[in-house]
């Protein structure tokens, strides 16, 4: 049955037409198959667009800031509040971004049948908030005063259920925000549809410039103040940042679709009946006539998916051939799943920005003039810095020229674009291990191997190159994939397709804590000082492991250019990365 509740439902509504043809012909103003606030035929003209997708944007900072204000700092949290060793901090902070990252897979296929985007982000938030109230309470009595003293069971058991909670409320809220803020832009229109490339640049220049905020200002208080300040200040700016959202509500496009389309069951189904029919061979006439509203392109690549289509003996039981596009559609899933594996490397060092890269900085000289001294965990703004300075001049000064030469509305293929960031990781990588080696000397030379809380008199700003690297690859690989697995799923399954992205960070977050445990566990057996990843950095070895995980990310490399050479973008040929 059809409900008029665009905002909370997924369902097309009943007081609009139920096909895309009838809604075309209401109105030339209106935007095939999405609805405003009241569940009428949404026009082009009052609804989208920038002035909907600021308010998106907005609650997506809040979002990061808070984020950042827990996870930026959460490792310094670990050894120096909870006092946890560097490879046990590393491994807890890596599983819990792991299982933010992962969660948004559950949470697309349930959330999305259930809710909708526009209800999931409220609902999210409102979990979210109630998480980071509880982390606030959960370190009420923790203060720089309390450095001394163990933290007792009751707040250890509450600090992680919060931790945990927040990332819960990311399953939810993370793909729905960005596909929601896409959803603002209509692809089948020119001047849109180069706003929706655009759209994806500037909302990962405002996902940055949250954690810039966060690291300069929260992590200072965190360090210096209090905790439970630094915990309560993202509670009240996240709640701020979903009334503004609220406020917004009047002015965003509603996606709407079929209630039963989709659904996690009737994907499953599909497959199956794919898998079934596997070793079909098509013997009837009228079965070519389905196959031929397929893109040949993508359909060579898994024709078992096109067999589960074979079991009715001719075209009359076909009423129409939706079921061949949504087999179509799924089939894209399989298509991205080459690209989805080449990427993982990129993710484990994606990983170690917030962990090692931090670390290394707790033992430098990170004094600023004659009496500041700036947190470690604050070193990750120079991450943010460049991401915010090299957004503007990717989107504004290199993309124009490329899209004149390429004819392309991005510049460049999103493929390519992944592939550039590959490269620059790789870089970033060896430029920490070099780094890591002269802090290392460095230690040895002024005696203070034996003396692990020691300052290490060489200044922070020689960490600059690796986090700066790091960002700009993020602008392009980060930014690529995500744009990728959105722009290409069917509407119906973006969501999935942004959860998928997500889950490759997730995937690398864990890759990242097996790597360290197992190459300590390896590394420190019979070993007086340690292995690799020793709680005395001065005695560790973190540049082997830079130096392995560079030596990951030129194979992944080169496995990302094989099938990235062979994929078939949707409704094109192969790819020209």
């Amino acid at each position: 049955m059809a409900s008029t509740d665009p905002i909370g439902s997924a369902i097309i509504p009943a007081d609009i037409p139920s096909s895309d043809e009838e809604v075309s012909a209401c109105h030339h103003d209106t935007i095939d198959g999405v609805v405003d606030y009241q569940g009428l035929p949404a026009k082009r003209s009052q609804s989208g667009k920038w002035k909907s997708a600021y308010f998106i944007i907005g609650v997506g900072v809040a979002e990061r800031f808070a984020y950042f204000g827990v996870g930026s700092n959460l490792i310094t949290y670990l050894t120096g509040h909870l006092r946890q060793s560097t490879a046990v901090a590393a491994a807890n902070v890596n599983i819990w971004t792991g299982a933010e990252a992962m969660l948004p897979l559950v949470g697309a296929f349930v959330a999305d049948s259930f809710l909708g985007r526009y209800r999931t982000i409220v609902v999210a938030s409102v979990i979210y908030i109630l998480a980071l109230g509880l982390l606030t309470i959960s370190n009420c009595q923790s203060n720089i005063s309390m450095q001394s003293c163990s933290p007792g069971q009751l707040q250890v058991i509450l600090f992680f259920f919060s931790l945990y909670l927040i990332a819960l409320s990311q399953g939810a809220h993370k793909p729905f925000i960005v596909a929601f803020g896409a959803d603002q832009f209509d692809g089948q229109d020119p001047e849109e549809s180069r706003s929706k490339s655009s759209f994806f640049n500037w909302w990962y220049f405002g996902l940055c410039a949250g954690p810039l905020s966060a690291l300069l200002v929260l992590n200072y208080i965190q360090d210096n103040l209090s905790w439970a300040l630094g915990f309560g200040i993202p509670c009240i700016s996240l709640a701020v940042a979903l009334l503004v959202f609220l406020l917004g509500s009047k002015t965003y496009r509603y996606k709407v679709k079929d209630e039963e389309k989709f659904s996690l069951s009737n994907i499953g189904n599909l497959f199956a009946k794919g898998a079934k029919y596997r070793q079909s061979v098509p013997s009837s006439k009228s079965s070519e006539g389905v196959h031929a509203t397929v893109n040949e392109a993508r359909s060579k690549q898994y024709e078992f998916l096109n067999e589960a289509l074979l079991e009715k003996d001719d075209l009359e039981k076909y009423k129409d051939v939706s079921e061949v596009c949504e087999i179509e559609e799924l089939k894209s899933l399989k298509d991205l799943f080459p690209i989805w594996a080449t990427s993982l490397a990129y993710a484990v060092v994606f990983a170690q920005t917030s962990t090692l890269f931090t670390e290394q900085g707790v033992t430098m000289d990170k004094s600023i003039g004659s009496g500041f001294v700036l947190p470690a965990a604050s070193l990750q703004y120079l991450t943010g810095i460049s991401i915010i300075l090299f957004v503007p001049i990717y989107d504004c000064i290199f993309v124009p020229p490329a899209r004149t030469i390429t004819g392309r509305p991005s510049g460049i293929t999103k493929l390519q674009r992944i592939g550039i960031g590959m490269v620059l990781c790789t870089a970033s990588m060896i430029i920490a291990a070099l780094v890591e080696r002269k802090r290392l000397q460095i230690a040895q030379w002024n005696g203070l191997a034996d003396l692990p809380h020691a300052t290490v008199p060489m200044s922070f700003w020689w960490l600059v190159p690796q986090y700066i690297l790091s960002g700009i690859a993020d602008v392009f690989t980060v930014v690529g994939l995500q744009e990728l697995f959105y722009d290409q799923m069917a509407s119906e399954l973006k969501t999935i397709g942004l959860s998928f992205f997500l889950s490759i960070f997730g995937i690398g977050s864990f890759l990242s804590s097996f790597l360290i445990s197992s190459i300590e566990r390896f590394t420190s057996s019979g070993s007086r000082v340690g292995g690799w990843f020793s709680s005395n950095l001065n005695q560790a070895h973190l540049d082997y492991f830079y130096w392995l995980l560079a030596g990951f990310s030129m194979v992944e490399f080169l496995a990302f250019l094989y099938y990235a050479n062979s994929y078939a973008y949707n409704g094109q040929g192969r790819s020209t990365a």
